[in-house]
């Protein structure tokens, strides 16, 4: 055991002060001692407590007190007291006996009500980290992934569970989608549902599950599993991108459900500079809350990037037109050929309108600054006059350098326009290049010849003509703290014969359209926003997009034009868009690991393969939902463990902290720990249990060890009769769900009746509707079942 600072603290508040600040558990509190104990011992935490303050100095912090229609108890009152307590045997004998199955009497002897009820959860997965063969970082600790998914569950829960940070998939993903709530609703076959979702953060799936990078992927723990049944074979991450291209074009065919105009106007004006993800994306939810809005664009058609950079065989335009008609049909209203400047000034449209949003996208060429940088040409241009490309002169050998995404169209775009060699150049390794691997495997499979780790030297030119480039060898792209900061090595050169020279390695933002006298705040050449509300220094004036974050994705741009439209909302009182609210527990597929591959877009033979048409076709709907099944729903499917929680949650008592008072209800269920319905410093000081006249409560539990072990299954239950009816009903269940549970449907259509055995059936039934049952717990939802009915017919 580590050597770590200790404070006798005199009060609460004295401790809450002591522990203020506190970051990765390094100050932590003493009652009875029994939980830290062994988390000091056998490294529960992933690092050792610095400092323990102890309040079991804390005068006046242990007593049990009759407060008239409630009986105080102070948070350090000893769990051996609160069993011998004659004041809680007549008001709620169940805490008496709940107290009583707490471990041995040693521990009761330590223990304290206050420790109980905030205790660490039981699972071994996080208590006993180097039992499995090597350190589990449990999602409970800060990991991935709740090991009892894939791992043995015969003590976790049957209800569900609950999420302990923001998941990979979702935390990867630019738009920070809710990915795994719309995979449970497709595992049902409920596609509105989950579209529902999906919509409330993403507007223009049908876009992002064809062209995303979908980064959401590469942290999806079904691609860093080996699958369990044949150790060693891989395991595919979940087709996510897919499983939104269906959705999204799912969207686009049901206008009449995701793409009205408002119910009501509210009268305010908001205009859009530019047309692209961002822009669209800020209109979409921008109407939806009610506002006339208009989109300016200096193009001849709207859709920005979308429409003029990126090929059709990666997005067909049909796709962007549809978009177009479907933010007519809301009431957008698009004004094309405008551009900020020269037709309308910035300041005249703050004037016009109530608030300004900027979106104009980075379309102007980097200069490198290397000798015969003008004989190359910009490959974004090549990809905006595609179709003109061709006729300008005869190219056979091109070269294009970059590694992006942009890099990769421009690429298989010059190789099925008919050049006999194409040739990609770029700075980073293999492992490093920015594209997606769909991109770079497409651009393989076509013959595409990439060449990594080398960069630009000059260019190779005669009679004002190109006919090459020299290159250098690139040793290393990213300074130490991963900044772009590329070194070369001159001596490790060579020559590329090329007669058009294509540069993708970037665009760069122009502002040139904002006049110096009006004063927007910019910072690297792109204009300078709040990064959550995407405010300018300007009052009423916004941005987003790759203006803001430089070239990027359309990920990032849709998220951007979400965040400024709801900060828009925001000042007019208006929540919109409305993101989806989980709720109950989260469920996954029991068998979701014997699914090892996922579901695939359904791609063109590449000899079929043209520049007109799309690579790939959507998937059928029964294919996205069979692949829901594979989403694990990462989540803590551990139980609560303490015993205490239920007895208070059917008591609705109330926990007094050194900061507020909270009901029972809320402290237990509304977080998967309840340390987290506490702010840091603040501390639990006193327990208020309601004295419940006229009911009769107990508390029974199954466990393995009678003197030692926790609830398999706990019930808690408080009844008043009235004659042979039921007048009021509580009953809680612990054990078999990350929080208590309370049986509120239960207790509804028990309540006013007599007991019959059909009754009784039907109220056991009803408990357990709900249970979501792993490969090894199924005994539970039995022994549920059992008690919940051996109860009702002791009424």
């Amino acid at each position: 055991m580590e050597n770590f600072e200790h404070i006798n603290a005199k009060s609460f508040e004295e401790a809450g002060k002591a522990v203020e600040g506190n970051k990765n558990f390094s100050k932590v509190v003493m009652a009875g001692g029994t939980d830290l104990m062994t988390v000091m011992r056998t490294r529960i935490l992933n690092e050792m407590p610095e400092t323990v303050v102890n309040l079991k100095t804390i005068e006046d912090g242990a007593y049990i007190r009759d407060e008239g229609d409630q009986i105080a108890i102070g948070a350090i009152t000893k769990l051996k007291d609160v069993v011998s307590s004659e004041e809680l045997s007549k008001s709620c004998v169940a805490l008496n006996e709940a107290a009583h199955t707490v471990a041995s009497p040693l521990i009761r002897n330590i223990g304290t009500i206050g420790g109980n009820i905030c205790q660490d959860v039981r699972c071994w997965y996080y208590r006993y980290p180097e039992d499995g063969g090597g350190i589990l970082n449990c999602a409970r600790k800060g990991g991935s992934e709740c090991y009892a998914i894939r791992g043995d569950n015969r003590y976790h829960s049957i209800y569900g569970g609950m999420k302990t940070k923001v998941t990979g998939c979702s935390l990867s993903c630019p738009v920070g989608t809710d990915i795994g709530s719309y995979m449970e609703l497709l595992r049902n076959h409920d596609m509105q549902g989950a579209c529902d979702i999906l919509i409330g953060y993403n507007p223009l799936g049908a876009i992002t599950g064809r062209i995303c990078a979908h980064f959401c992927q590469d942290d999806c723990n079904r691609g860093h599993l080996a699958a369990t049944e044949a150790p060693g074979e891989g395991d595919d991450s979940v087709g996510i991108h897919t499983v939104e291209r269906c959705m999204g074009d799912y969207m686009f065919a049901h206008p009449e459900r995701y793409y009205t105009a408002p119910e009501k106007e509210t009268g305010k004006k908001v205009v859009l500079v530019g047309s692209g993800p961002a822009g669209l994306t800020a209109a979409y939810y921008l109407r939806k809350a009610g506002h006339d809005v208009t989109i300016l664009d200096s193009q001849e058609k709207p859709g920005g990037m979308l429409r003029y950079a990126i090929p059709n065989y990666r997005l067909p335009l049909k796709y962007v037109d549809r978009i177009e008609e479907l933010w007519k049909g809301m009431g957008v209203k698009f004004q094309c050929g405008v551009t900020v400047g020269k037709d309308v000034e910035a300041a005249d449209l703050e004037k016009q309108y109530d608030k300004v949003f900027y979106a104009t996208g980075a379309w102007s060429r980097p200069v490198l600054g290397f000798d015969g940088e003008e004989f190359t040409e910009f490959g974004l241009s090549f990809l905006v006059e595609v179709n003109q490309w061709m006729q300008k002169k005869e190219r056979k050998h091109v070269l294009v350098i970059g590694g992006g995404n942009v890099a990769m169209d421009v690429a298989v775009t010059a190789k099925r326009l008919g050049a006999e060699t194409v040739t990609l150049a770029c700075l980073e390794a293999r492992d490093e290049m920015p594209s997606s691997e769909e991109e770079i495997h497409r651009a393989l499979e076509e013959g595409i010849k990439i060449m990594n780790s080398y960069g630009v030297s000059k260019a190779l030119y005669a009679d004002g003509k190109i006919t090459g480039m020299e290159l250098k060898r690139c040793v290393s792209v990213y300074d130490e703290d991963h900044h772009f900061s590329p070194e070369y090595d001159d001596t490790e050169l060579l020559s590329i014969d090329a007669d058009s020279v294509l540069m993708a390695a970037g665009q760069r933002v122009d502002l040139s359209f904002l006049k110096e006298e009006y004063d927007l705040a910019v910072e690297r050449g792109r204009i300078k926003t709040d990064e959550v509300t995407r405010r300018t220094n300007r009052k009423d004036v916004y941005a987003g997009g790759d203006a803001v974050s430089g070239p990027s994705t359309v990920a990032s741009a849709i998220r951007q034009g979400r965040e400024a439209a709801k900060d828009i909302n925001k000042t007019y009182g208006i929540d919109c868009p409305v993101y989806y609210e989980k709720k109950g527990f989260t469920k996954f597929d029991p068998d979701c690991l014997s699914i090892k591959h996922s579901v695939k877009d359904i791609e063109t033979p590449v000899s079929e393969r043209r520049i007109d048409k799309e690579d790939s076709d959507t998937v059928p709907e029964e294919a996205i939902f069979e692949e829901a099944k594979r989403c694990m729903n990462c989540a803590c499917y551990s139980v609560n463990a303490s015993d205490i929680s239920p007895v208070l949650l059917m008591d609705d008592a109330e926990i007094v902290t050194t900061k507020k008072t909270i009901n029972a209800k809320d402290f237990f269920t509304t977080e998967l720990d309840t340390k987290d319905m506490l702010e840091p410093g603040e501390l639990v000081k006193e327990i208020r249990v309601n004295k419940l006249d006229g009911y009769t409560t107990h508390y029974e539990k199954l466990r393995i060890r009678p003197s030692i072990d926790f609830a398999i299954i706990s019930l808690t239950t408080a009844v008043k009769k009235a004659a042979d009816k039921v007048d009021d009903i509580r009953l809680v269940l612990g054990g078999v769900a990350p929080v208590p549970i309370r049986l509120y449907q239960v207790e509804d259509y028990l309540k006013g009746k007599t007991m019959t055995a059909d009754l009784i059936d039907q109220a056991v039934d009803m408990a357990v509707a709900d249970c979501f049952v792993l490969r090894k717990n199924a005994y539970k939802v039995t022994q549920v079942k059992t008690y919940l009915k051996r109860f009702l017919e002791s009424i």
